[in-house]
This record gives structure tokens, C-alpha cells and sequence, in this order.
């Protein structure tokens, strides 16, 4: 595979003639629509050559039960597991099932040698993470044990090849009783065979403060669990300032911290697989920006004619528009952000990756991760 980035002038034809390769290729590639447009600074991902095996890597990707049909079968090749999400709990310990049945995508996975994976949330009813729900849980033998022996159970009665822990802001009291919980979950997974993983907010030390760190033990849920996921994404967020979601040099100091509490062979690197539109003036607490997807990022900039730029600090291509009088700003990931996150997991030796989300096709990402590593299946 071969980035290039578009200049004035270009079109998909007379770039296909360079690479002596057809300009359907480079279409399919990535996902250019009709009469297939193209705006300056745009990355190509042009596919060239035989594809080369790299090491293997174990690649993770959430999605809700009403992902599309056709999204969900592009994207089965390239992951080792599938995170259905989520299933829910009550006070006592009792599982939630999610809202739609997780059976067919339980059946695809299988069918494509992916192993699903059931993902734990402590959603309250307004379906935001909910500390209290947790605090209930973890601080309680009696809870802790039905939860745990639930979610056997389930495991086993759906197929699941085992469990992802996904719990976020969690006090700081129940940090160890958060990990102790993890720890039981584990154990009871390996009894029948099955695996754990636990989601961690991307600390860049051990006492870094805020609710999002301080009840993340990096050293004892690594000992705990068999996988972890750095959630290395969120820099830029709905309602915050535009900036990347995922700047490279922020990620990296994640992964520094990272490597001293965990074995890198149990690190997994998050990846963001959206962006977000925000309207200026950027207004705390007032403004809200919109999440896009990659693809939908540059047909915004085709429609609005926008040059597509690249911040080298934060490897992230941005570009600003105006539209009914409102100027926007719009931070997205493209192939070029994708290959300094695969060029981090080989520089550490990572375990590999996990996507937040694959609810959106992003070709070119998936293509360009498979020229370069071999994907573990089942």
C-alpha cells in the first residue's frame, strides 16, 4: 500500500495512470462516490504490489446490536473479536440484555472466525455510565458473586468466547474493590475457557487526578485480566474545544505510562474510527460538536470544496468550511493518522488494537492494517 495526497489538478484517473493501476481500485479503496471528486491535501490509500505479512496482532471492534448488515460483513475479516455492546446490570447483580437480540451477530463472528465478546457497562437509566451502579456492585460479596456467576452464565448460553469490563468514572474509593471484581470475573472466565478484557482510561501517570483515572488501577487490572484496552481517544469530544480526537503525541504518553504498570503483550492501543464537526465560535458548555465518520468527513469536504490539512504535532487531517453563515471546524482520521497508531503498536509491540466503533465503514483503514500485519482468528 502507498499514501498519497492529492494536489491541485489531480483526479482519480490520472493518479491510477502513475501507480499503473485502475482508477476502480483506487474508488473501492476508498469509498469514493460518484462522479468521484477530489479536494486537496485528501489522503489516498492507493493499493499497490502484494499485500506483505507482518507480525500478528490481535484487533478488537465494538458495535451495538442494529449495526448494518452489510458494515458488519466488510469488517469481520479484519477483527479477531467483535465487543457486542453492551449488556447492562441491576443493583442485585442481574445481567440486562441489550435492548436488541445479540444472537445474529453472535452467528456472524462465528461465521467468520471472530470471537464475540460480551461487554459489561454500568449504565443507569439515562444510559450514562452511573459510579454508583458500581460503587453498589463492587463493595458487595453478595452482588459481586451474582454478577459474576450471571455473567457465566450468559457466556455460556450465548456462545460468547468472553467478557470485556467497560466501566468509567469510577470513584476513587472503589478502586481496589473495582479490581478485586475484575479479578473474580477473570477467574471464573478461565474455569470455563473463556477470556477477560478491561477497558482503561488513558492515564499518562500513576496519580494522575479526575474521575476518569482515579479509580484505574493500570498495574492490578493488568495482573487481573488477560487483555487490556487503552482508550486513547476523546482529546477532542462533543463538548469540547476542536482539536484531534486522538493526537499521537498525546497517545504516546499514555503507552510511556502504559508500559511501566502493564506487559505490552496485554496492551491493546484504542482507536478512534469517527471524527467530529464542530461550529464555531467554540462556546464552553454551549457549544456541541457532531460525530462523523471518516469517509463522511471528506465528502463534507468535497460538497463544501474545503483543502483538507495535516497537523503534524497531533498526525490528525482537519479543514475548515462555512455553511449558512456558520464557519466549522472538522478533526477526522484518515490513513496517514491510521499509520502513526500502527506504527506505534509495532515501535512497543503492542498486543494489538481495539476500535471505538465499527457501526462506519472505513476501508482504507482496514485495508491498510492488513497490509501490514497478520491478523490473529479464532
Amino acid at each position: 500500500m502507498d499514501i498519497y495526497v492529492v494536489k491541485s489538478g489531480d483526479t482519480v484517473g490520472n493518479i491510477a495512470g502513475a501507480y499503473g493501476i485502475s482508477a476502480e481500485e483506487i474508488i473501492y479503496a476508498n469509498q469514493l462516490v460518484p462522479p468521484y471528486p477530489l479536494v486537496i491535501g485528501q489522503a489516498l490509500l492507493i493499493p499497490i504490489g502484494e499485500e506483505a505479512v507482518g507480525r500478528q496482532i490481535r484487533i478488537n471492534g465494538y458495535a451495538y446490536p442494529y449495526i448494518d448488515d452489510w458494515i458488519l460483513q466488510q469488517t469481520l475479516p479484519y477483527l479477531t473479536e467483535l465487543s457486542v455492546f453492551s449488556y447492562g446490570f441491576t443493583p442485585d447483580g442481574t445481567l440486562i440484555p441489550p435492548a436488541l437480540d445479540d444472537a445474529y451477530m453472535i452467528a456472524q463472528a462465528d461465521a467468520f472466525q471472530t470471537l464475540p465478546i460480551l461487554t459489561l457497562t454500568p449504565f443507569g437509566k439515562d444510559g450514562q455510565f452511573n459510579n454508583y451502579l458500581i460503587h453498589t456492585v463492587v463493595q458487595s460479596e453478595e452482588a459481586s458473586a451474582a454478577l459474576t456467576g450471571n455473567l457465566v452464565d450468559m457466556v455460556m448460553q450465548k456462545g460468547y468466547a468472553g467478557v470485556d469490563i467497560d466501566f468509567e468514572y469510577i470513584l476513587a474509593e472503589d478502586r481496589d474493590a473495582f479490581t478485586a471484581f475484575v479479578g473474580r470475573v477473570a477467574e471464573a472466565m478461565r474455569s470455563i475457557g473463556k477470556q477477560t478484557s478491561v477497558a482503561l482510561a488513558p492515564k499518562q501517570s500513576a496519580d494522575q487526578k479526575g474521575l476518569l483515572y482515579e479509580g484505574k488501577d493500570y498495574g492490578g487490572l493488568a495482573k487481573a485480566a488477560d487483555y487490556v484496552l487503552l482508550m486513547t481517544y476523546e482529546w477532542g469530544y462533543t463538548y469540547g474545544p476542536p482539536m484531534a480526537v486522538a493526537p499521537i503525541n498525546q497517545v504516546r504518553k499514555v503507552v510511556d505510562y502504559a508500559i511501566t504498570e502493564i506487559p505490552k503483550e496485554k496492551i491493546r492501543l484504542g482507536i478512534p474510527n469517527y471524527g467530529y464537526d464542530w461550529p464555531l465560535p467554540f462556546e464552553k458548555g454551549v457549544t456541541k460538536a457532531r460525530t462523523i465518520g471518516n469517509v463522511e468527513a471528506v465528502q463534507i469536504a468535497v460538497k463544501q470544496g474545503a483543502q483538507i490539512y495535516f497537523d503534524e504535532r497531533s498526525q490528525a487531517p482537519y479543514f475548515h468550511y462555512e455553511e449558512a453563515g456558520v464557519r466549522h471546524e472538522v478533526w477526522f482520521e484518515d490513513v496517514r493518522s491510521m499509520q502513526a497508531r500502527f506504527d506505534l503498536i509495532m515501535e512497543y509491540d503492542l498486543n494489538g488494537a481495539g476500535y471505538w466503533q465499527i457501526m462506519r465503514l472505513f476501508r482504507a483503514n482496514w485495508l491498510l492494517l492488513a497490509s501490514q500485519f497478520a491478523i490473529v482468528k479464532q
